[in-house]
């Protein structure tokens, strides 16, 4: 059965940085934004259904999380939602409250 889903990588995740090979993960202008240089791992990714589809930034301002996402491609109704469902997933691990905001990513590569 092939992935399904939408899902918010760390840093350096192991799934994307022993990909092989790069751009079956990687495809089209993945392989340029979250594909720093060739490296992976630099940014954490949005991955849907399996493949680098963006990326993302978490910043902690008190119990405030502000995550942004930078989405590749314009996402599905049925995305958007699991994407809110991996925020609020982050909010818990990180017990915080968690913000999403969609638009470009603004710090560089492993802020």
């Amino acid at each position: 059965m092939p992935p399904h889903g939408v899902r918010l990588l760390p840093y350096f995740d192991a799934y994307t940085v022993g990909c092989h090979p790069r751009e079956r993960l990687f495809p089209g202008p993945a392989a340029q934004r979250p594909l720093s240089g060739g490296q992976a791992g630099n940014f954490p990714v949005l991955l849907i259904d399996g493949t680098v589809a963006g990326i993302w930034h978490c910043r902690r301002a008190g119990r405030g999380l502000d995550i942004t996402v930078e989405p590749l491609t314009t996402l599905t109704i049925v995305e958007r939602r699991e994407l809110d469902n991996q925020v609020k997933r982050i909010g818990e691990i990180l017990e915080g409250e968690p913000r999403l905001t969609i638009a470009t990513v603004t710090v560089g590569g492993h802020a």
